[in-house]
């Protein structure tokens, strides 16, 4: 079908399945690996558009199905899609609309023609089919679209896994009919199949023959065994297109995106960032800081020496710890904070991959993180042990 968007690769680590990219899309090129922040509703929480661009953000999310409800498909028509209404002049990727199949479970009633919803707002009632979900990504004028998927907990067992996945295949050839915008909107496929090895293997094999721009691994972080969801990301990632992104879903913990990141994914995303700081939490490369915590009342070190973003140049973990979880203040100077971390970490990433320096920085990473290799979480060391990197050297 046809692309948006060119992909080239200019560098691989020699012991993983990691490598660097340039994804260049219609509102300018992403390096990868990327992590791309989650604004549901054409919004990162607490962040100006301006502080995004300050950011060096070159692609965020938008929400589907929440900017379908408000402020509806009508108003972003009038005002040409989500980057002019939200004055972002970066790359868009929308989801779906069908992670909310899971988040909105008792409020949705799934059929072959598509999702039922009752609006968390008021409780009207809407239908979300492939060609409702397209229109609605056509409207919002994302760079990347993902194709509507029946979505399933990570948990589903039984008859119901390899039934969503069918079904997806099918709604993503219905996708592909109704998307109209092609020359400017890419179409992503999403690889569903749960956690069964066989399943995902046919679905890979199906979603390639349709030869999207660019491919999803859909379906996990759901709360499955983490050995069970690194096998899963590693097998997609064996078998997908090396010439096309790959993009794990709902992906954002530190160690998480190092280890896939070394099973060879080049996209991301995930709220942690920004919902972790509104409960006063810190992301850095010693591990996560709790703000509130008394011990911060007299520390007047910003919240991670080193760090260029405007919080940490500026205000100490004192001041932060004042307005943490009382006043929406401290839960922006956060979120400001965290989304940089994210940022900065791939941009270390990508650096060490470029100079085939990846397995040392990986082990630097853990030391730095989680300190004691007692506290390695196992299923990371295995993870990168079947890429030929033994933490526990």
């Amino acid at each position: 079908m046809k692309s948006a968007l060119t992909f080239e690769t200019t560098a691989h680590c020699s012991t993983t399945k990691a490598r660097v990219s340039v994804l260049t899309l219609p509102h300018g090129p992403v390096d990868t690996p990327v992590f791309m922040p989650v604004g549901t509703q054409g919004t990162l929480k607490g962040f100006t558009p301006k502080q995004i661009k300050e950011s060096n953000c070159q692609i965020m999310l938008n929400n589907t199905y929440h900017l379908g409800l408000k402020p509806g498909q009508e108003t972003l028509d009038l005002v040409n899609g989500s980057h002019n209404f939200q004055n972002w002049g970066g790359n868009l990727l929308t989801d779906s609309g069908g992670f909310q199949m899971v988040s909105l479970l008792k409020l949705a009633k799934i059929t072959e023609e598509g999702v039922q919803f009752a609006s968390p707002h008021d409780g009207s009632l809407m239908m979300l089919t492939p060609e409702h979900s397209m229109s609605l990504q056509n409207s919002i004028g994302a760079d990347i679209m993902m194709q509507l998927d029946d979505v399933i907990s990570s948990l589903t067992t039984g008859p119901r896994v390899e039934e969503a996945m069918w079904r997806s295949i099918r709604w993503l050839d219905r996708c592909i009919k109704a998307h109209k915008k092609p020359d400017t909107q890419n179409l992503f496929a999403i690889i569903q199949g749960g956690l069964d090895e066989e399943l995902r293997k046919k679905c890979v094999e199906e979603m390639v023959k349709r030869d999207t721009p660019g491919y999803a691994v859909g379906g996990l972080s759901g709360g499955e065994e983490k050995d069970v969801f690194w096998k899963i990301v590693s097998l997609c990632t064996d078998l997908l297109p090396k010439n096309k992104p790959i993009y794990c879903m709902g992906v954002g913990y530190a160690e998480d995106l190092v280890v896939c990141v070394a099973l060879g994914v080049d996209m991301f995303d995930c709220v942690f960032p920004t919902r972790t700081a509104r409960f006063g939490n810190a992301l850095t490369m010693k591990g996560v800081v709790t703000l509130k915590s008394g011990k911060n009342a007299s520390d007047f070190r910003p919240i991670e020496e080193g760090c260029d973003c405007s919080t940490c140049q500026n205000y100490t973990r004192s001041y932060i710890h004042l307005l943490t979880t009382r006043d929406t203040v401290g839960c922006h100077l956060v979120s400001i904070h965290n989304v940089a971390f994210q940022l900065r970490l791939m941009r270390e990433m990508r650096e060490a991959i470029t100079k085939d320096a990846f397995p040392a920085w990986i082990k630097q990473f853990f030391a730095g993180y989680f300190g004691d290799k007692a506290r390695y979480p196992v299923w990371a060391v295995n993870a990168l042990k079947s890429v030929n990197v033994d933490l526990m050297e």
